[in-house]
Order: C-alpha cells, then structure tokens, then sequence
C-alpha cells in the first residue's frame, strides 16, 4: 500500500500538473466551486484511491482555481478530481456532482481500464470508475527533429486512420493498430511520394462514445471524433500499456516521419466533446465549468445547442476556452513536433457564445497569429452541422480549407453530368471565385475527391446508393448526396467491361486531383482500390471492412503505381505547384500562357454548351528546362477528337491514357510514346496527359 504524501497549498498556474525537483504541482479550474478533493491511485485497475486530498477554501483556492502541491509524488500515479458548488442547472448550467470523479481537462496522459460510459454516474459498484490522469514525465530526447517547412504549393496529403492502417493481419508489423504500426509502414508511405499524412484523431477519445443501439452489437467509436482529453494520445494507438510511454512511442513516429521528409498532421476535434447532451455523462468539462466550456441555451440552461450533431458544442470564443484552445494546439507543437492541424467542423468555432456566427473569431484569429503556429498548416473544415458553410468565406487568410465544392462539382463532372465546363475549369485553377476576391491563394483549398466521411474512391464507382446497414441504425446514417456512378452495376461483379470503366474513373479522378492548383488530398486505401462494400459512414467499424488489406499491394499493382507516377508528374512540375492564380499571360520565354482553356477545337472552350462533357487545357511551362502539358479530359459515352497545341521543333508525347490498361496507361519517359498527328482521339471516360518533347 502507498504511504501517504504531504502537501502544501500550491500554486494557481499553470493548470493540469507541474513537476518539479520535489514533487507535484495541481490545479485545476473550476468557477464556480465551492469545494475540491484530489484523489490519487496506485494504477489504472486500484478499486480505491490510497489518498485523498480535501482542499482547504481559503489556502487552496485562488480566484477561479484549486490547487495542491504534493511533496515526493512518484510517476506513474493515477488521479481524479471532484468538485461540488451550487446546483441551479437551469439557470446557471452548473452540473456539479460531488459523487462523480472528474477527469484532468489538462491531463497530458489517460487510462480508461474501468471505465464505463453507461453506468459513469453514481455510487455503490460504479464508484471509483471514471477515466483518471496519469502523472507523466517529459524526457524525451529529440536529437535533431523539429518540424518540418514544407512550403504549402508542394504539399501532397495522404488521410489515414492510425488504427485501420496496420490492424489487418497482412499488414505485417509487430504492433498492428499503433503508433509504432505505422512507424513501420513510413517505407510505403515514401514509395508512394506524399508529403503529410494526415492523421484521424489522436486526442484521447471515448471509444464507447455510440447509440445503445449500435453498442448492443459491439461497436465502438471508431474513428475517433469524441474527443475527451486534448493535451493526452489515445492509449489503444500504443503498442505498450505503461503510460507514459505512449508519447514516447508517438514521438518516435514522429521523428521517423520527419527523416523520411513526411509532415504529420493531426485531425483535430474542438468543436465538441465526448460527454454528449443532457444525457452524457460528466467526463470533466462539464463537471468543472459546465456553463464555461458549453454553449447552453439562453432560456433553459439544462440544455445544450448543439450545431455539431454530436449533442454538444464548445464555446470556443470563452475567453478561457479560448487559451485553453491555444495552449493544446501550441503544446502540440512545441512538445510533439505536429507540422499542422485539420480542424473538424471547425464553423462552430466561428459562433459566439451566443451560438451566431463571429466576423472575426477570436480563437480562430488566435489560432491564425500565434507566433508558435507561424509556421504550422492550419486547415478547416469550413462548415458546422447547423448549416454554417463558410468555404471561400471562412475567417482569417492563412487557413487552407477542405473544398467542399471542389469534390462535389469534380465528382459530377466525371460520373458525366452535363454542363459543369466552366466550373470545373475554376475548380482545376485553383478555385479563384471562391478565393482570388479577398487576396487568398490557390493554396487555400484543399482539393479532395474522397476522404473518410464518405465513399472511398472504389465505391464512388461501384454504388449509386449508400449501404450502412452494418452500423446497425437501418441505414439512416452517412449522406444521400454522393454524386456516384456504379458504372452499370452496384456494387461488387465480375462483369470484366464494368471493372475496367470503374478502374479507368478511379484513374480519371486521380489525374484531375493531381493536375489541379491547390493542395491535393488522397484518402489512404484508395491507390489499393479500397472497398467498403458502399458503406460510406464507417465511423464504428474496427473490422476489416475499414482495415487497409495489404493483401491488395499486389493486386492493385497497376493501380498503386499509376498513383505513383502521377504524384511524381506533379512534384517534377512547378507549374503544377503554384501559390498564385493563373493570369492567361506568357512571360517572354515561354512557348504558351500559364494557362490555354480548349474544347474539341484549340481556344474555343465550351462554356455555353450545356450539353459538353470535356475540357482540354494547355498548362505552360514556368522553368526553362520544364516540359509543357497538354491536358484532356473527355468524360462523355462517345469517342471526341480533340485539336492539339502547335509545337515548333518539339513533338508531343502521351504521358497518360486512362483507358489503356497498366503499365501502359502511364508511359515509361525513357521510351516515350510520340504523337504525330495535329488531333487525338480521345475514348469515352478518359483523361489524357501530353507532355511537350524535343525532336532531338
């Protein structure tokens, strides 16, 4: 049994705990609080807490915080908090419970081993069950590493799922599911040519954060967007159990990424949190300062608006959530080396604390100016689930933002709708009527045809409809809006004629993605042809219906490598990696302007055509030693013949076919595939890439 530890009042600042040469500094916030107590734990699985610390009022207590300094506390220990004050949850919004044992918003490790979600409230059995702090050390040596500063135009984002990456039995690594997993895998990561990984969420979260009805048949919070400690990793993405080690084992993820020239983003949850509406449980925030952390409802302060469609919604622009916001993501910086985040439905972070929309948000702005972020990627998800979309209008000028128009128009475009010429041209220039007015880049957008919130890519061209029906809420849940074609058939055939039109639309959007100004997105899984059997909402489906099937490497061959080849096309053009919009010029040296708009004959573009299904485009050279291209893109049912570009003394050669099958869909440089006449037929469904070429 552990002796018991002496104390001294402590100290207000900072909040969570401070280490030092003889012992442990706590406080925690909490406006409202009337009384505190700090319990301590030998380890995750203790029944009972060995000491527990009744703050004093007046000797503990300065302005809005609680605090006690504990003398030779060893690491390792595990601790709670609980708190009590007025109860007046109508009008207040206070959910003060001194029964409830509340977790460290600060905490920079966690353990759940006993905790349970539908029985977190209460006394006899449940007691002593809630997710505790771990008290944790920072030894960390980083040799060499800091961040990398990867200019944005050459960024290449690759999203995976730390736990779906490696968990399949053919992934063969030692610790499927992890951090050292995926610290594995940074070889294929490198084979493939990305610049980012972006990772789902990290952030503790709670795993039994799902409806009852999706419990009953074993399901978890999968993917991860139930966030409940900020500043901690999720335990189960570490291949050791001591905590402690588990930012050890990230941080070694993170340097080997760094080495091999690869940013890591982290997908980040801020605008709500693991403990739900009214009927969620008390993890911490609400427990400590529940009418701080929240936006509640002006007239009944017992309930909760919810502009996320997660029951909850943090009230970012609180002054103190505010600089809670900030201190995380700096921390993340600072001590973990993170180059950037992506901020899920971060709109809710643009409303005040009386839920309207901000026209210059603070924590947005903070986020924006913090000189510890200078050099960070900043990314949103510019729209909320209350119907605030803000893509091309969302605060600030640094932020990168998900296109959401982007992926809609490019996947009508290719399914074959009619009538898109002209935007989709915007689209492939880097979106300039959504950026260009107020003095933003084309690196500004993230272009993206596929994420995890949806179809991946293989069945965008194999389902019409969505299948969720093994999420087990009768296939209500995901979008009805996906702009897919199944290509004549839903879902899996062996149809032979089916199977080449879907690989040949795979191939289509992979051209379009990688041609277009803008940051480019991949979805992890995609170059592998990943399914999902039209499941386009697998948010809790820790199976292998989300897992990477490694067994596909060499199946997808083809696939894997035209991927490949396309991102190499995209780094060996600067042209293709602009900052700035093109302006339809040529500078002196250059054989064409930055950009040439064509239709089935040279400069004559069918905007007006109602009925055009095809684009072709000539982009210039920037460099001197840079090959022009020659870009068509003919997504009709028939055959078109297409005009091409006069060279003098040069020649066109076919870089890409997508109706021919692999290797021949992306020719070999070293044996080029010259075309000598003045027009190319181009087949139904297919993009094609010509590459300017001496005769000599």
């Amino acid at each position: 049994m552990p002796k018991y530890y002496d104390t001294r009042p402590g100290q207000r600042y900072p909040p969570g705990t401070k280490i030092d040469a003889d012992g442990v500094n706590f406080s925690i916030f909490s406006r409202y609080a009337t009384s505190a107590e700090l319990l301590l734990y030998q380890d995750c699985y203790s029944e009972q807490p060995f000491q527990v610390i009744k703050l004093d009022s007046e000797l503990n207590h300065t302005f809005f915080n609680w605090h006690v300094w504990v003398k030779a506390l060893p690491l390792g220990i595990h601790y709670t908090w609980r708190v009590d004050g007025p109860k007046n949850t109508k009008d207040t919004g206070s959910r003060f419970d001194p029964r409830q044992e509340l977790l460290d918003p600060w905490a920079l490790a966690t353990c759940n081993c006993l905790w349970d979600r539908w029985h977190s409230v209460g006394e006899g059995p449940q007691l002593h069950r809630s997710i505790r702090a771990v008290l944790v050390a920072d030894n960390y040596d980083w040799e060499t590493d800091k961040p990398l500063s990867i200019p944005s135009e050459q960024m290449i984002i690759y999203e995976l799922h730390v736990g779906n990456f490696t968990s399949h039995p053919n992934a063969n690594v030692t610790y499927p599911g992890t951090f050292a997993g995926l610290t594995q895998k940074i070889p294929y990561l490198q084979s493939l040519g990305i610049t980012h990984v972006e990772l789902m969420p990290v952030m503790a979260f709670d795993y039994q954060d799902v409806p009852a009805n999706v419990a009953a048949h074993g399901l978890h919070n999968t993917w991860g967007y139930s966030t409940h400690s900020f500043f901690a990793l999720h335990s189960s993405y570490c291949s050791s159990t001591v905590a402690g080690r588990h930012r050890h084992e990230f941080r070694n993820m993170i340097k080997a990424l760094h080495k091999a020239g690869i940013g890591v983003i982290l997908d980040v949850v801020f605008n709500h949190t693991a403990e739900g509406g009214a009927d969620g449980p008390l993890i911490n925030f609400k427990g400590f300062g529940n009418e701080t952390f929240y936006h509640l409802d002006s007239g009944d302060k017992r309930r909760y608006r919810d502009y996320t469609g997660c029951g909850n919604t943090v009230n970012a622009n609180h002054p103190l959530v505010t600089s809670f916001i900030l201190d995380c993501l700096e921390y993340w910086v600072r001590e973990m080396h993170i180059d950037g985040f992506r901020f899920d439905l971060a709109s809710a972070m643009a409303r005040g604390e009386d839920g309207q929309p901000l026209p210059n948000p603070p924590v947005l702005w903070g986020i924006e100016l913090s000189n510890e972020l200078a050099n960070t990627k900043i990314i949103a998800e510019a729209w909320d689930a209350a119907g605030l979309y803000q893509v091309g209008s969302f605060p600030g000028y640094r932020w990168s933002e998900w296109n959401g128009r982007y992926r809609d128009c490019i996947r009508k475009f290719v399914r074959g709708d009619p009538g898109l010429v002209g935007e989709v041209a915007t689209r492939i220039a880097g979106s300039s009527d959504l950026y260009q007015a107020n003095w933003r880049l084309p690196i500004n957008s993230i272009n993206f045809v596929t994420c995890h919130d949806g179809f991946t890519l293989w069945d965008l061209v194999s389902y019409n409809n969505k299948h969720n029906f093994d999420n087990y809420e009768h296939n209500r849940d995901g979008s009805d809006d996906n702009f897919s074609w199944n290509c004549g058939i839903e879902g899996t055939t062996t149809n032979s004629n089916i199977l080449t039109l879907r690989r040949q639309q795979a191939k289509n959007f992979i051209v379009i993605l990688l041609l277009s100004q803008g940051i480019p997105m991949l979805l992890s899984g995609d170059e592998l042809l990943k399914s999902q059997n039209g499941n386009n909402n697998a948010w809790c489906q820790n199976s292998p219906l989300s897992w990477i099937n490694w067994q596909n490497l060499e199946q997808q061959a083809g696939m894997i490598r035209f991927v490949r080849e396309m991102i190499a096309l995209r780094k060996k053009h600067p042209s293709l990696q602009r900052r700035t919009f093109y302006t339809g010029m040529a500078s002196e040296h250059q054989r064409f302007s930055d950009i040439e708009w064509h239709g089935l004959q040279l400069g004559m573009p069918a905007w007006n055509d109602t009925e055009a299904r095809w684009l072709a485009f000539t982009i210039g050279a920037r460099t001197t030693n840079e090959p022009d291209l020659h870009c068509i893109l003919n997504m009709s049912s028939k055959f078109k013949c297409f005009e091409l570009p006069v060279l003098d003394a040069m020649y066109w050669h076919r870089l890409v076919d997508t109706r021919l099958e692999s290797p021949h869909d992306f020719a070999n440089n070293a044996e080029p595939v010259i075309v000598y006449t003045a027009h190319y037929w181009v087949a139904p469904h297919t993009a094609v890439i010509l590459e300017s070429t001496s005769r000599t």
